[in-house]
């Protein structure tokens, strides 16, 4: 089912979702059919983001359902149809706004307001607003609409307005009591009056290339402000960094937060102070923020601190410009200080001020806070010579030990030969004395023998 929308910068064909969205569809179709949309402004166009319309005078507030029309202002508002499986994945994906007075949190309710994105993949929209069409035709259409210059509310200076709306395709029959006109009615004089520049007319603006881009540049950021509001990264789009905090750099790294504290504290009281650190190693990254009590304190320090000496590096001292502590004070309270995911805050941890058990990142090889640089250099540098010398001393143990070690393993092997030429020499001495003695035995036996022979023969 479809609806075609004739806008003054072109052409847009919307296809809807019947089926998971009937009554949110009905009403856009039965809106468009009695031409209710007709000289409505695009009233909010966001870069990258969306763009809006649906309230006949643009003020962003008003507008109704097709039921409020029919059954008066008891239904002037539906209740959203939010469906598990559509998903603001793509550009050109149409949802409908919800009322000012109602709560975002579960779809909240709708009347004739509705907005199509203008990016892809703006998850964090989903479960938050109906949605119950997409863009098929005319994407070229949307390029325009957000390039458009626009106000820092995201007004455009020139209006992008409906001119008429055609169905081209509606399943649903006709509420009793619906009146469709034969054309398309005039604009009504509230309607004239809210036009600012007409298509046809001239937005370029004259003088100072400088100024010009300053103010465009003002226009973004106020734009991009306003973005994270919606999502719910900001409390506010025109959020400013509190008056009360200093920013402190040019930090030497040994120095800690009391004793930043301690420093400070003689301007008045201090509620926080806190020395920037790494997250993995715990070194002081060179900055901190100091949060005083009242604003006048806060001046003070920052007229009387500037280029002051503390351990031996003169510091900056300047106004905080971070709103990150306001923004973590706004989450934990939307949160009741529970563990949650919202904007983006997971898994975010706000270091504790002085505890304990971060004590070992600090290391206890820090010297005192206000000893002069030079000597803890000279300290470092006579630490270093005598772990040198130790390891010149474990050297030459080592060396003596293997030279002993030698000499002992050659005289070990001097007495082994000795041992070995004592044995050899004793083997020769008894083999000699065993001829000698078997020498002298065989030497009785003959005489023996030549004795009794001369016996016999006598």
């Amino acid at each position: 089912m479809s609806v075609l929308l004739e806008t003054s910068v072109g052409d847009i064909v919307i296809d809807l979702h019947i089926k998971q969205c009937p009554r949110t569809t009905l009403n856009f179709l039965k809106l468009c059919k009695i031409k209710y949309y007709n000289f409505s402004p695009f009233h909010n166009v966001q870069k990258d983001f969306m763009a809006q319309t649906g309230d006949p005078l643009g003020t962003g507030v008003g507008g109704e359902s097709v039921f409020g029309l029919l059954n008066g202002p008891s239904q002037k508002y539906f209740p959203a149809e939010i469906h598990p499986k559509l998903k603001h994945k793509k550009r050109g994906t149409v949802s409908m706004a919800v009322a000012t007075d109602a709560s975002v949190a579960a779809g909240g309710v709708s009347g004739s307001q509705f907005f199509i994105t203008l990016a892809d993949d703006l998850d964090y929209l989903d479960g938050k607003y109906t949605i119950f069409g997409e863009v098929a035709e005319g994407f070229d259409i949307l390029d325009k609409i957000n390039s458009t210059y626009c106000d820092e509310n995201g007004r455009p200076y020139r209006d992008i307005r409906i001119r008429h709306t055609i169905v081209l395709d509606d399943p649903f029959p006709d509420p009793e009591g619906l009146q469709v006109p034969d054309e398309s009615p005039l604009p009504s004089k509230e309607q004239i009056e809210s036009m600012r520049i007409g298509e046809d007319e001239d937005i370029e603006e004259h003088g100072d290339p400088e100024e010009l881009e300053k103010r465009r540049r003002e226009h973004e950021a106020k734009a991009q402000a306003l973005t994270l509001e919606m999502v719910g990264d900001l409390p506010f789009a025109e959020v400013k960094p509190p008056e009360n905090v200093l920013f402190v750099c040019k930090l030497n790294p040994v120095t800690r937060d009391e004793d930043l504290e301690m420093i400070f504290s003689r301007f008045g009281h201090i509620n926080s102070c806190e020395v920037i650190r790494d997250r993995k190693t715990g070194d002081s990254l060179g900055y901190a923020f100091i949060e005083f009590d009242n604003k006048e304190d806060c001046e003070e320090a920052f007229f009387k601190m500037q280029s002051v000496l503390i351990d031996d590096r003169r510091i900056h001292v300047d106004f905080s410009q971070s709103v990150s502590k306001l923004h973590t004070d706004w989450i934990s309270k939307r949160l009741n200080n529970q563990s949650a995911t919202i904007g983006g805050v997971e898994g975010l941890e706000k270091r504790k001020r002085y505890r304990e058990e971060n004590a070992h990142e600090r290391g206890d090889d820090y010297d005192l806070v206000f000893e002069p640089s030079s000597k803890r250099s000279k300290d470092r540098d006579r630490g270093r010579e005598k772990d040198h010398d130790r390891e010149k001393d474990r050297n030459r143990d080592r060396g003596s030990h293997r030279d002993r070690g030698r000499d002992d393993d050659r005289s070990r092997g001097r007495e082994n030969d000795r041992d070995k030429d004592r044995r050899r020499d004793g083997d020769r001495h008894r083999t000699r004395d065993s001829d000698r003695s078997r020498g002298s035995n065989h030497g009785r036996d003959r005489d023996r023998e030549r004795g009794d022979d001369r016996r016999r023969y006598r």
